[in-house]
């Protein structure tokens, strides 16, 4: 049995949300359940493993924030979605250089592949950091979550309005035994009810995650009850209007969306104004949303780059820059990925978006 007729054993047509969840999570075929694909070797490079120096900016960042929540005893510092496990472990060599904070955190990763799971625990060898399943795991601490690349990965619904007629986006198996995309008329879901205002407003295209929601939602629950933030890096836009931004990649490089499922990325541009909206909705206190590039400049990575290759050889300093490049240059991931950050109201800390 292939990935084909297992998913579409029951029915000829499912929702786009639904495709998506099964080609990346399900626990036979999903393409995140059976291979790491970070990394040279695999289809996408995220910035931990590019440069150690992303690691590091986030890790002064997480103390500084530490220190603004009046440096309790005990603080929890969660990623969720930590893929290969390089920006946990840069963070927990960044932070055994601070005594205090390396004495007051622990570090807990939200992971769903056991494929993943076994490849962190290989790299992360560290009795800081504990594995969990659900954000209920968390603890009652003060806590910092961080999401690099995670809610990009989610799955997401579309709808397409048409002569004032909505319709979803489903995929179809047709007789050829061939993936095509099939658009459905539908009443919309009751938006208000889910985010508390109407996405669908001045909108004729929606692309929307009902996990990314709950994850907020989750979240949002928590940082009001522990304190505490969550920093977002992912590629995303800010312009209010919706587009479609699904894509697929393999290899390094854009693939056909329908055409390999459960061998392949899919994943979308985040509308960062979206979540900036219904943070705010939530009662949290929502950052002005950055690029990365602004983000690490400001957290002073380029002084640090200079400082790492004070006594490198040209080879070496060459290096360092060429990834430091990658990270913060406009035409790299500089401007691609913006910075979003969100926490209890009340908490004045706004290091790196001003």
């Amino acid at each position: 049995m292939n990935f084909n007729s297992k998913i579409f054993e029951n029915n000829k047509n499912i929702s786009l949300d639904n495709f998506i969840n099964k080609a990346l999570y399900d626990l036979e075929y999903g393409f995140y359940m059976k291979k790491n694909p970070i990394g040279t070797d695999g289809d996408f490079i995220t910035s931990p493993n590019i440069s150690i120096l992303f690691s590091e900016m986030l890790a002064i960042w997480c103390i500084s924030f530490w220190k603004k929540l009046g440096c309790p005893k005990k603080v929890t510092i969660v990623e969720i979605g930590p893929g290969d496990g390089s920006l946990s472990l840069g963070l927990i060599k960044t932070f055994c250089n601070f005594k205090k904070f390396d004495k007051a955190y622990n570090l807990k990763l939200l992971e769903k592949s056991e494929y993943l799971i076994k490849i962190q625990k290989k790299k992360i060898i560290s009795n800081k950091v504990k594995w969990i399943s659900r954000l209920s795991e968390v603890g009652k601490e003060p806590i910092i979550i961080i999401a690099n690349e995670f809610f990009d990965s989610l799955p997401v619904k579309q709808y397409i309005l048409k002569n004032k007629q909505w319709f979803e986006r489903y995929i179809r198996l047709d007789s050829s035994n061939k993936l095509k995309f099939n658009n459905v008329k539908v009443k919309l879901p009751n938006f208000k009810k889910v985010c508390n205002f109407d996405v669908a407003k001045n909108q004729k295209f929606i692309e929307f995650s009902f996990e990314a929601i709950k994850f907020i939602k989750k979240i949002s629950k928590i940082l009001k009850k522990n304190n505490g933030g969550l920093i977002c890096f992912d590629y995303g836009y800010t312009k209010k209007k919706m587009f479609n931004s699904l894509q697929s990649i393999s290899n390094h490089s854009y693939s056909n969306l329908l055409s390999n499922p459960g061998y392949q990325d899919i994943t979308h541009l985040i509308n960062f104004s979206f979540f900036h909206k219904l943070t705010t909705k939530l009662n949290l206190k929502s950052e002005t949303i950055v690029t990365q590039g602004e983000f690490l400049k400001r957290m002073g990575i380029i002084e640090r780059a200079n400082i790492l290759s004070s006594n490198k050889n040209f080879k070496e300093k060459s290096e360092i820059f060429y990834r430091l490049k990658r990270l913060i240059h406009p035409n790299e991931m500089g401007n691609l990925f913006k910075v979003f950050f969100f926490k209890k109201k009340g908490i004045k800390f706004n290091l790196g978006f001003i």
